[in-house]
C-alpha cells in the first residue's frame, strides 16, 4: 500500500475493526453548483472514500441508473475540467479520500501529462480508469505514482489468479472487485460470487478490497463487510439524487441516507430518503 490517504484510511479501518463505506455520485450530477455540497454531505455521512464519476456519453459498465447521472451532468455542462476543480473546491474541507472513476477518452482529450499535474494539485487520491486495465496503462502508471495517486484496478468474478496477482502488484490503495458480472444497478440481493472472489483475493494479496455492484441496503452493507474491507454503493445515491434533483433539501438526504446504509441511522420514512 501507499502512504496516502486512502492507505490511512484503511489502516484506521483495519485498526478499529470495521468495514468500509464507499460512496460514489457522478461528478456534476444534476448540477456542478451543488457538486460540492453533495461530497460534503457523504463525507459529514461518514463515507469511508468518496468515488466521482467523470461524465462520458459511451459508458460501458454502468447501468441505466448511472447513465442517466451521466447525461445530467453532461447536460449541465459538467467536464473534467469541472470535476478537478469540484475536487480542489472540497479538499480543505473534505478529508475522505477522493477517488476519480473515468474512461480513457476524456483522460486523453484532456492530455495525460496535464490531467496527472492538475489531479494531483487538487488532491485526487486515486484513479481508477474503467476501460484501461494494467497492460494498457502505458506511461499513465509511473505518472500517477510520481504524482502520488494512487492507480486502481477492477478484479471481476472471471479473474484468473494471475490477473488478480497483477493488479495488486501494480495497484495502489484497494483493489476493486465486481461482485457480480453485468453492469451497475441496485438489486435485492447479492451474488454469491462476491464471497468467492473475496476468497480467492486474499489466498493472493492482502491489499485492501472493496466490493461494489447491486449493493443498496444497510444489510447489503453488511454482508460485503463479511468479505471485504469496504462496500461500494453507487446506483442507489445516483437515484437519490436524479429522484431529488433541484429539492434544497438534497445534501441532507444524501447525508441521511449514507448514515442509514451504514447501519447509523434511521431508516428513511417510506423507504425515500
Amino acid at each position: 500500500m501507499s502512504g496516502g490517504r486512502i492507505a490511512q484510511r484503511f489502516e484506521t479501518l483495519r485498526a478499529d475493526g470495521r468495514g468500509g463505506f464507499v460512496a460514489y455520485l457522478t461528478g456534476g450530477d444534476p448540477d456542478i453548483a451543488v457538486g460540492a455540497s453533495l461530497v460534503e454531505a457523504l463525507d459529514r455521512g461518514g463515507a469511508d472514500i468518496v468515488e466521482l464519476g467523470v461524465p462520458f456519453s459511451d459508458p460501458l459498465a454502468d447501468g441505466p441508473t448511472i447513465q442517466r447521472g451521466m447525461e445530467r451532468a453532461l447536460a449541465s455542462g459538467t467536464t473534467l475540467a469541472s470535476v478537478i476543480a469540484l475536487v480542489r473546491e472540497v479538499r480543505d474541507r473534505v478529508a475522505t479520500p477522493i477517488v476519480l472513476f473515468s474512461y480513457a477518452n476524456p483522460i486523453l482529450a484532456y492530455g495525460r501529462d496535464r490531467f496527472v499535474a492538475d489531479a494531483a494539485a487538487a488532491g485526487v487520491d486515486g484513479l481508477l480508469v474503467l476501460d484501461l486495465p494494467p497492460e494498457a496503462m502505458g506511461d499513465l502508471h509511473p505518472s500517477l505514482l510520481d504524482a502520488g495517486i494512487d492507480p486502481i484496478f477492477l478484479i471481476s468474478p472471471t479473474s484468473s489468479a494471475a490477473r488478480i496477482e497483477q493488479a495488486a502488484r501494480l495497484g495502489r490503495g484497494f483493489l476493486y472487485g465486481i461482485s457480480r458480472l453485468g453492469v451497475t444497478g441496485m438489486r435485492t440481493s447479492i451474488a454469491t460470487s462476491a464471497g468467492e472472489l473475496a476468497s480467492r483475493v486474499r489466498g493472493i494479496t492482502d491489499m485492501p478490497l472493496v466490493l461494489g455492484f447491486g449493493v443498496s441496503t444497510p444489510e447489503h452493507v453488511a454482508e460485503f463487510h463479511r468479505h471485504a474491507d469496504a462496500a461500494v454503493v453507487g446506483s442507489a445515491l445516483v437515484d437519490l439524487v436524479g429522484r431529488h434533483a433541484g429539492d434544497s433539501q438534497l445534501p441532507q438526504r444524501l447525508e441521511s441516507m449514507v448514515r442509514w446504509l451504514r447501519g447509523e441511522g434511521p431508516a428513511p420514512e417510506g423507504g425515500d430518503p
